[in-house]
């Protein structure tokens, strides 16, 4: 090949021309009429105009061709943006036996096809982002937006395009119509085809690309990666190569599958496999192929020696990549590490708007040094044209020693040197950016510059590297704009205003209008520099204030500019498809009182009137409710239960429920009909968001909840995917904000009849790790009623305490999952009843009804919600006669408790299991505080393994959220015998010295009757000195273990020398009396082995000395404790 025509301009075309003239071939250059001054035609040996002005001129593929075959050229180059992945030049070039540097023709058309490049890495199993599988409407996008969780985000793209064309991020779809307009405009103008898809946004994740190289043979080599996040509105604005932060496996992964996805189509070629990766680097998401040049293709080569141009050509001309020296044992492995900086022609204010800036350049001085090169079509001098994009330079670093540290400070004294005047850019912001203390430990994302804006916009002294002249006055520059720096302070100048801008070069560059304008005429100005995209209003038009006029394109958006007055259109000064200047008149209005036609109606309108739009949306809202399910709820009536919506209503303060997801339906869209499933699946099975509970007791931080409900006149309750996600939902928000949660969890389990699902198993689903992550975070209370099977069960057995109705059935699986797995069939009813799961533990308080669930749930939440100020204190006097003074007589624990608790104030947990051990809560002066208690009527009080599980859990419970905990002791030590080992016994009383020893909350120890040995230590965290206090009352009665055992063991060999029987007996029952009398309270406390001997009356008052004298308690951040047990 001897000659080659490179169609494109400022700094790619030199860069091109540059390689070409290595490989000894001739340069043929091409500009529009406007574009003359550009400095890529002094680098070319030849160069030829092309018919028309702007951006237009270097797309029009007929006139390229043309001017290709005037110059008999025998390749064309397209560089990259323009028609670098137009396949309709590919095919002109063929057609007219011209070489195309670049992909084939079919793999443009592929990969331009961003559907068509996600169906590609789906064969290849490489991982894409979630989105329409095809062109889609609005209609679709509405869709698909309601198919993903609450909160997420979706990004419109054009199928065709790339570069941030096309592009918009929406965040709720009130906003989805004016977005797709946008981007379907620019969509159109920029790829010729308006066709746009949608995808999840994937927030804060990093942009990874692979470089990749093949030569048509199914041969393939990449060239490593490049770390891209830094970005800003989708365009790139400083690269890294390779990326820092990729660890060697992960890297090799996403290489995989680059090259998986280009060896699929034998890549001819150079093109990049682009990636977003999450934050840790552990999974990753396809993006798009771009087969072409990258702008970022200079930190590859700089990394690893090479000139991908020269071998982008070589591959062209038939070359094979083993011929090249390409092929991937001849890759060599990075050197070090390089940064490419882009300076943009742009203005940045204060809050991080961006304007493209123009103007003539009076100071143009490049960087240099070892490691350092800038390629750039920029000099001084040089007038900028608005009509092209506003990229004037790339500066590029190199650091071989492979420290990230010093490769970035190469970039930020290369950036320092750069001296730029007469036109505003973004060096300062690059300078920010390389300065930033999370950039320099590459801690980046594709969010990372709006997350960081205040920081990166904000004033900054930055050493000026060039220049040998003292500083003189900063005369201002015409132009509109701001560089953040410490000599301008963010003021927005006048946009050529100045004499100094002069006649442009380009008729579609209007020069500045200075008109006089008569009294009584306004002129709307452009609010920046830009396109002309289309007039909303003629000549003789009525325009009032805020009435759309006009479409702007800017920084590659649509912007919509209104009218700041009212009047009649009297001059359009310009026309779509012109390029103005900031500040520049965009019309005239000849000034008069214009009403807003709709402003009449505005304030006309009849507030109570319900709006099409809005009985629409309350229309599907109320689908799921009673009323408009007769017949439904007649059956939960007549069985005896209650719906949802009631037991919501019920536990919530009266209008304090904010219901979220209510017009959600049944993933079932493939196999039911719309109608079908809004009456039938609205909500799909589940009522929840948010509420307050007690608001009448406590404050309203105090009294937030996240209140949530199966429904099951909705599909029996199952778990649907959108159930599923309403509860990713809200148990995410539960945890971000603390919430208690409230879950009614009656319901079937998982649901298989969902259709609009991909996947096979739904193994991935996260609602029972997201549940069970906030058991110790927040209080979690499980309330069932009717049938509880299967993943509603296991839901509920996460909960800290479940509450069911004496009609409940709960079971890990339902009379389907039963006969399935060949274990018999039987009625649900017959599944996990109350007379099962009650005396078992599972069901921590039996109710009767529904009712009674709800109010137990609400004076359980109180006590996590903190002090009451009504409270009324029982006689204490009582307490000096609940223990009898014959010390072998039986009493009863719970009325110990009812006389020192606040009245009313008592909750007790699991009263029907382990009856041993009584748990349960109360107050004392409004104070809640937890109990545990041995229970002289079970055992005489000892400790066997059902009772240390129930104490031990309680205590975790308590412990977790700060309740204090009062130990009442009357326990004879931990139970003994054969048949007591066989539960596993010294584990399960070990686990009351392990949670006991460990616990941060407060604890306090009252000795009833009976302190002896091992159960009382553990009764008291395995130490009498461990609570805060340890008293006892006067009938206590201590000892290192059971008496009459003590007695036997101790004086074995006395008693043995007594032969008589009589006097045998008469001599243990003194010895016993002995030990009884030296473990009495009173001694016991002369020995100091406790705290004191009290009045029983005294008790309350020990408790609120204690607990009033500890300091205020702080607000915790983190989980106390990492989970609750659930047993």
């Amino acid at each position: 090949m001897k000659s080659l025509l490179i169609a494109n301009r400022g700094e790619i075309a030199i860069r091109i021309a540059r390689s070409a003239k290595d490989l000894g071939i001739k340069t043929i250059g091409v500009y529009s009429e406007d574009d003359f001054n550009s400095l890529h035609l002094s680098k070319m040996d030849e160069n030829y105009l092309l018919e028309g002005k702007g951006t237009s001129a270097y797309l029009d593929i007929k006139n390229i061709i043309s001017v290709a075959k005037e110059c008999k050229a025998e390749a064309i180059h397209p560089g990259y943006g323009f028609l670098s992945e137009n396949p309709g030049l590919a095919r002109a070039t063929k057609k007219n036996g011209i070489c195309f540097i670049g992909p084939e023709e079919k793999t443009l058309k592929l990969f331009g096809n961003k559907i068509k490049a996600k169906e590609l890495a789906l064969k290849e199993n490489v991982p894409v982002i979630k989105g329409t599988n095809q062109k889609a409407s609005i209609k679709e996008a509405e869709n698909f937006f309601k198919s993903l969780k609450k909160g997420s985000t979706i990004i419109i793209k054009a199928v065709s395009g790339g570069g941030g064309r096309g592009m918009r991020v929406v965040d709720s779809p009130r906003d989805l119509k004016d977005s797709i307009k946008r981007a379907s405009s620019e969509a159109q103008k920029a790829f010729g085809s308006s066709d746009l898809y949608f995808e999840e946004y994937l927030k804060n994740c990093r942009h990874i690309e692979i470089q990749i190289i093949g030569d048509g043979t199914g041969s393939v080599s990449h060239l490593w990666d490049r770390e891209c996040s830094l970005q800003r509105r989708f365009q790139k604005i400083l690269e890294i190569a390779p990326s820092p932060s990729l660890k060697t496996k992960f890297r090799e992964e996403l290489i995989k599958a680059a090259l998986g996805i280009a060896s699929r189509v034998n890549y001819k070629g150079l093109g990049t496999i682009e990636f977003l990766v999450d934050q840790e680097g552990k999974t990753f998401r396809f993006i798009e192929a771009n087969a072409r040049l990258q702008v970022e293709h200079t930190v590859t080569e700089e990394i690893l020696g090479l000139d991908l141009v020269k071998a982008q050509i070589q591959i062209a001309l038939g070359k094979s990549l083993k011929q090249i020296n390409l092929d991937q044992a001849n890759i060599p492995k990075p050197k070090g590490f390089a940064i490419q900086a882009r300076v943009n022609m742009e203005v940045i204010d204060s809050e991080g708007n961006t304007k493209p800036s123009g103007g003539t350049f009076t100071h143009f001085d490049l960087p240099s040094g070892p490691g350092v090169r800038t390629d750039t079509y920029g000099y001084t001098g040089y007038e900028s044209n608005p009509a092209f994009d506003s990229l004037i330079a790339k500066v590029i670093t190199h650091s071989p020693e492979g420290n990230f540290k010093d490769a970035v400070n190469l970039m930020y004294r290369a950036l320092c040197e750069f001296n730029i005047k007469g036109v505003s850019t973004n060096l300062d912001l690059l300078k920010n950016i390389l300065t930033n203390s999370k950039f320099k430990k590459n801690k980046v994302h594709t969010g990372f510059i709006s997350s960081e804006l205040k920081d990166l916009v904000s004033l900054k002294n930055h050493k000026n590297l060039f220049g040998i002249f003292p500083k003189k006055n900063k005369q201002a520059d015409y132009l509109a704009g701001a560089q953040i720096d410490s000599a301008d302070p963010l003021a927005v100048l006048d946009h050529g205003r100045g004499g100094n801008v002069g006649a442009s070069q380009d008729i579609n560059i209007v020069e500045m209008r200075h008109d006089v304008l008569p009294e009584g005429t306004e002129s709307i100005r452009a609010p920046m520099q830009g396109l002309i995209v289309s007039y909303e209003v003629k000549k003789g038009d009525r325009v009032w204030v805020g009435k759309p006029i006009i479409i702007m394109e800017a920084m590659k958006m649509e912007h919509e500019i209104r009218s700041e007055v009212s009047g009649v259109v009297k001059e359009l000064t310009v026309k779509s498809g012109d390029t103005v200047y900031e500040e520049h008149p965009l019309l005239y209005i000849e000034t008069g009182e214009v009403e807003n036609p709709n402003a009449d109606q505005e304030v006309e309108e009849n507030l109570d009137r319900i709006r099409p739009d809005l009985q629409e949306a309350f229309d599907r809202r109320e689908a799921g409710h009673d009323i408009n399910r007769p017949e439904a709820v007649a059956k939960r009536k007549k069985r005896g239960h209650r719906t949802a919506r009631v037991n919501i209503e019920d536990l919530c303060d009266e209008g304090s429920f904010i219901e979220y997801g209510s017009v959600v339906m049944a993933a079932q869209r493939r196999r039911r009909t719309e109608e079908d499933l809004i009456k039938n699946t609205t909500g799909d099975g589940m009522v929840c968001g948010l509420g307050h509970v007690n608001g009448d007791l406590f404050t309203n931080e105090q009294s937030r909840v996240m209140a949530m409900s199966y429904d099951y006149m909705v599909l029996a309750g199952t778990q649907g995917k959108m159930n599923h996600a309403k509860k990713d939902r809200m148990f995410e928000i539960a945890e971000q904000n603390r919430l208690p949660t409230i879950l009614f969890a009656e319901g079937g389990g998982g649901r298989p009849g969902d259709t609009d699902t991909s996947g096979v198993a739904g193994l991935d689903c996260l609602a029972f790790t997201y549940f069970a992550q906030l058991s110790g975070l927040v209080p979690v209370i499980g309330i069932t009623t009717g049938r509880c099977f299967a993943g509603n069960a296991v839901l509920l057995g996460c909960c800290d305490v479940i509450i069911a109705t004496e009609d409940s059935n709960i079971g890990i699986g339902g009379p389907a999952m039963i006969e399935g797995g060949g274990l018999g069939i039987f009625t649900p009813e017959e599944v996990g009843p109350m007379d099962v799961q009650v005396p078992n533990g599972v069901v921590d308080i039996a109710v009767k009804d529904e009712k009674e669930a709800v109010s137990v749930a609400k004076k359980y939440l109180s006590y996590f919600q903190g002090v009451t100020k009504n409270w009324k204190a029982p006689d204490a006097r009582k307490l000096r006669f609940a223990v009898p003074e014959n010390r072998l007589r039986y009493y009863d624990m719970r009325k110990v408790i009812e006389g020192i608790a606040d009245i009313n104030s008592v909750l007790e947990i699991r009263e029907n299991w382990a009856p041993g051990m009584i748990t349960s809560f109360i107050r004392v002066e409004g104070r809640p505080i937890g109990v545990v208690a041995n229970n002289p009527g079970h055992l005489s009080g000892a400790i066997d393994s059902p009772g240390a599980d129930k104490g031990s859990r309680f205590i975790q419970l308590c412990d977790a959220f700060d309740i204090p905990v009062l130990s009442l002791i009357d326990c004879p030590g931990i139970m003994v015998g054969p048949e007591s080992e066989k539960s596993a016994l010294v584990r399960h009383a070990g686990r009351m010295f392990v949670v006991g020893a460990n616990i941060k909350t407060t604890l306090m120890s009252v000795v009833i009757r009976k302190a002896y040995g091992l159960g009382a230590q553990a009764m008291a965290g395995g130490s009498f000195k461990v609570p805060l206090f340890t008293v006892t009352w006067p009938t206590g009665e201590f000892g290192g273990m059971g008496l009459e055992g003590a007695v036997k063991l101790g004086f074995r060999k006395e008693l043995e020398a007594i032969k008589n029987p009589k006097e045998r007996v008469k001599a243990y029952e003194k010895m016993v009396a002995d030990s009884y009398k030296r473990g009495k309270a009173v001694n016991m406390a002369s020995h100091f082995e406790l705290d004191d001997v009290i009045d029983p009356a005294e008790t309350r008052n020990w408790i609120m000395g204690a607990l009033k004298s500890l300091p205020s308690k702080t607000t915790r951040r983190k989980k106390r404790r990492p989970n609750i047990d659930t047993w």
